[in-house]
């Protein structure tokens, strides 16, 4: 399959890559390497990847800003960041690229378990996440000609170090991409795939 992976540069993403390469033919997008370059915030800059990256079996977005803040802190730029970028940014991933999409092929955005596992400081994160899953939920119920789903990873044991924080409860990117697999090989349609069921 062809396959566009959007946030290939990242943790999640090299992963992704990583895992599919063998069998597939992949196009990376970024914000500023990688094959193609995409700003998620801009809906032209989604539209011209599309034209120049043609027609595709499979889109995986691995992409998607917001901010930890206390609800307190949170601020107008925070939720517009949430908003504009992991949330419209990945939805127009569908509106504009569905187009592209092959016959029986799909299209894979992210979300995360902070959807229904919040914490402090999750506020826009758990916002945008729920609007995610809740859209492939409906919008599948409109597409038959490709299928639509979600995967909500974990924390990422490679991330959390990086941060400085405890990583033993959370799961290597090379398992969280095995979830995105099963979004691509699989059968579900307008599912979101928890990281946790596929390792």
């Amino acid at each position: 399959m062809k396959v566009l992976v959007i946030g290939a540069s990242g943790t999640i993403g090299q992963a992704i890559v990583a895992a599919i390469s063998p069998q597939h033919e992949i196009i990376t997008a970024n914000y500023k390497s990688g094959d193609l370059q995409v700003d998620l915030s801009d809906p032209k800059s989604i539209q011209t990847m599309f034209k120049k990256a043609g027609k595709l079996d499979a889109v995986i977005s691995a992409a998607g800003l917001a901010s930890f803040a206390s609800l307190s802190d949170h601020t107008d730029n925070d939720y517009q960041l949430a908003l504009e970028n992991k949330l419209m940014g990945q939805i127009n991933l569908l509106r504009y690229g569905r187009e592209y999409i092959n016959k029986g092929g799909s299209i894979t955005l992210t979300s995360g378990i902070l959807s229904r596992q919040p914490m402090p400081g999750s506020a826009s994160i758990s916002m945008v996440n729920g609007a995610l899953e809740s859209y492939a939920r409906a919008a599948a119920l409109e597409l038959e000609s490709l299928r639509f789903n979600i995967v909500a990873p974990a924390f990422v044991k490679e991330t959390m170090e990086l941060m400085g924080m405890d990583s033993s409860y959370g799961i290597s990117a090379a398992d969280t991409a095995k979830a995105y697999i099963a979004a691509l090989e699989g059968d579900q349609h307008g599912a979101t795939l928890d990281v946790t069921d596929y390792i």
